[in-house]
């Protein structure tokens, strides 16, 4: 058994430093008021039993709550009180430099906190211990200085989350849809180097991916491109081609014939769009961001983007190699096609696809063998989407957060070139377990902390008004978000919905479950009630939204760490109620419990009503186990979205044991001191340094763990097919 200390690493469990910390405690009262050695090994063996029976590694700050407790159980108050005092002085010393111990352990590689905050960041890694290394500090200085100070303890006791602290300091934003169409059509800037508009698709292709790698640089989100900016330069190489092709059919003396040169250029149009999709696949993989990771992107395949005919055309072709590379995959160390993180692919479900008889349906059986192989692309309904968006069918922004419909001066609706701003999200949880059940004194606590969230997301806004354009030339001068002018602050873009504010919200399920004693699903008393939660997040938003003239907008909140985090701060606070605190981790934002057994069909009609009440973001997914077999199923599931859902996916399971070359689903298992590893059913090998594993916990697909929290949520998921 371990506990996590104080700067993150994990010891052995010692009650032996329990017993002698309540020891000198004991002595250091009255003998009066002393307790007797019984009583003082009860309270060792008492918190030991808890430690064991909550199957995580419990923090110090937790341990020494409970041997608070205990002592006052023995009714020893001067002893208690002795002992808050030495932890309260000890306290106020670590605050006065409390950066050092995180930054030195996250060196060491031994904050186990750290290396598990990001399944999708090496904390190995020189880059990425740099990005932590600064954000600590950030979190330092945004704690001390620039947060209130009932936000921060707020965000302390999980009852809200700041999120992205570390970035906080600076001027940065959330996640953006890119205007790589602006950028390419008008030219742009990278690194102070003049890009004119591209001669060639694969020129496009090279330039979209340079951007991408400093757009990502200079934000803290996910960011989203549409391939349908890309589609019209397949035109401008097909032109080319065709002309080198006459040249050389003149220099060798053949007759010119307009067929063949035709088929001869569109020879090498399609070896182009192989080598430009190629390009993009692999530098995004293999660039690295200032922030030490992949750049966080989002690829938008949607046919009707672009007008029918040839560029339409030209845009399946271009989605088919997309998916086709996708398919194969990308080789590890051991030259061994695996499943990469990203780009993540978004593929729009829409009538010239959806069908049998329809003219692109080739591409969605495509999209279903990939999804079924690589978990991705995942799924937009045009139809549902055009009716919850105002007849609009647009990308998020990363790998859920949307934008709300906005027109430009001409009346126009505008969906790229805008951003989020950022998120604070909401434990529903913790105001159900404050209430005590008490149906008037959640509403009161609901209003409360909506009132804190508020004035949170203003501190967000805030942070950015008066942010001038320099500080981020790619993003606000040269076409990604805007073409504002040197020295003009971006303040313009924070105001009349053209960005939005994100206010999050996690565990509907665990909320539902305890005010009213039944799941949210499909049942008498939790389903209206869970809806009525979600309507007075949208109804706070809306008279926000108001008051500020701010896009506010309730967002389905992809909990990664702070799953684990809300749940031990519950428990810290209300115990272990079944149903409610007794796991690692609680539910992300409306979703079924992923212990429930629902069928894929049910849980995404049932879901679909929670996600149209979540237009600041929302995804949906069911777990499916190895498809690649049943594609037929695939397609039943992808045309049951496109009829019901506005945004989902199927999970599966792509995974590799360098050991033994197994390939399939590598499991969790009950490793030693009770820690969930991972282990290949095949071997036996749970060496995380020698797998791939590949698993999607937040909209996107992880590939480096996950803490252990997020562990036992997905070791515990059912099937849904």
């Amino acid at each position: 058994m371990n506990i996590i200390k104080r700067n993150g690493t994990e010891a052995v469990f010692d009650k032996e430093k329990i017993l002698a910390a309540v020891i000198k405690a004991n002595q250091s009262v009255i003998e009066s008021e002393r307790m007797s050695d019984a009583q003082i090994r009860l309270i060792g063996e008492t918190v030991e039993s808890v430690c064991a029976g909550m199957n995580r590694a419990l923090t110090v700050e937790e341990i020494q709550d409970l041997v608070e407790n205990q002592i006052m159980n023995q009714r020893a108050y001067t002893v208690a009180r002795n002992y808050i005092t030495y932890r309260y002085k000890r306290a106020l010393v670590r605050k006065s430099n409390s950066t050092d111990d995180q930054i030195l352990t996250l060196l060491a590689c031994k904050n186990e906190e750290v290396k598990q905050e990001n399944s999708n960041k090496n904390p190995t890694v020189s880059s990425v211990q740099r990005d932590y290394m600064a954000g600590e500090v950030s979190k330092d200085i945004t704690r001390r200085f620039l947060l209130p100070e009932d936000v921060v303890e707020a965000h302390d006791a999980g009852i809200i989350h700041f999120h992205d602290a570390d970035y906080f300091a600076q001027h940065m934003h959330n996640c953006c849809l890119v205007n790589l169409q602006d950028m390419l059509l008008n030219g742009t800037v990278v690194s102070e180097t003049m890009i004119d508009s591209p001669k060639s698709f694969a020129t496009a292709c090279n330039i979209a991916t340079q951007s991408i790698a400093q757009i990502a640089s200079s934000q803290y989100g996910g960011q989203s491109i549409s391939l349908a900016h890309l589609a019209p330069f397949v035109e401008v190489s097909r032109k080319k081609f065709r002309r080198q092709v006459e040249a050389e059919y003149k220099a060798a003396g053949l007759e010119l014939d307009e067929q063949k040169i035709n088929t001869v250029a569109e020879l090498r149009v399609k070896e182009e769009i192989n080598r430009g999709v190629q390009m993009i696949q692999y530098q995004v993989i293999t660039l690295m961001t200032t922030n030490g990771q992949a750049p966080f992107v989002t690829v938008f395949m949607y046919l009707s983007e672009v007008p029918e005919g040839q560029t339409r055309d030209d845009l399946a072709a271009i989605i088919e190699e997309v998916l086709r590379q996708r398919i194969l995959g990308v080789k590890n160390e051991k030259g061994v096609y695996i499943t990469p993180a990203f780009p993540k692919l978004i593929y729009v479900l829409e009538e010239n696809n959806v069908r049998e008889n329809s003219k692109y349906w080739y591409l969605t059986r495509l999209a279903a063998e990939c999804t079924a192989k690589r978990l991705v692309p995942d799924y937009i309904s045009e139809k549902v989407m055009k009716q919850a968006k105002e007849g609009n069918c647009y990308p998020c922004m990363g790998c859920r957060s949307f934008l709300s419909v906005y027109k430009d001066e001409q009346g126009r609706p505008k969906y790229y070139g805008r951003f989020n701003q950022g998120v604070v999200t909401l434990n529903l949880v913790d105001i159900a377990c404050s209430s005590g059940g008490d149906m008037e004194l959640f509403w009161k606590i609901f209003d409360e902390r909506l009132e804190l969230c508020y004035r949170a997301l203003m501190c967000r806004h805030e942070r950015l008004k008066g942010t001038p354009s320099d500080v981020a030339p790619i993003l606000w001068q040269y076409g990604a978000l805007a073409r504002l002018k040197k020295g003009e602050t971006i303040d313009k873009l924070l105001y009349g919905g053209y960005s939005t504010i994100s206010l999050g919200y996690a565990g509907l399920y665990e909320c539902t479950q305890y005010m009213t004693g039944e799941s949210h699903t499909d049942s008498d008393r939790g389903t209206p009630f869970a809806l009525s939660v979600m309507q007075h997040l949208n109804d706070a938003c809306e008279r926000w939204k108001k008051e500020t003239n701010i896009g506010f907008s309730v967002y389905g909140t992809p909990l990664e760490s702070t799953t684990y985090k809300f749940a031990k701060c519950l428990q810290k606070r209300f115990g272990m109620i079944p149903g409610v605190t007794d796991k690692s981790y609680i539910t992300n934002s409306y979703h079924v419990h992923v212990t429930e057994e629902i069928d894929a069909f049910r849980k995404l009609k049932f879901e679909a009503q929670f996600q149209a009440l979540s237009p600041g973001g929302a995804i949906s997914y069911v777990e499916v186990p190895d498809m690649k077999d049943n594609l037929e199923a695939v397609l039943a599931v992808m045309s049951y979205i496109y009829d019901n859902i506005m945004y989902a996916e199927l999970n599966t399971k792509s995974d590799y044991c360098q050991e033994c070359g197994y390939s399939g689903e590598i499991k969790i298992v009950t490793g030693d001191e009770g820690k969930l590893v991972w282990e290949c059913p095949n071997c036996g090998n749970r060496d995380q340094k020698k797998m791939n594993v590949a698993r999607r916990t937040c909209g996107y697909i992880g590939t480096q763990y996950w803490n252990q929290g997020r562990t036992q949520e997905i070791k515990e998921r059912v099937l849904h097919l």
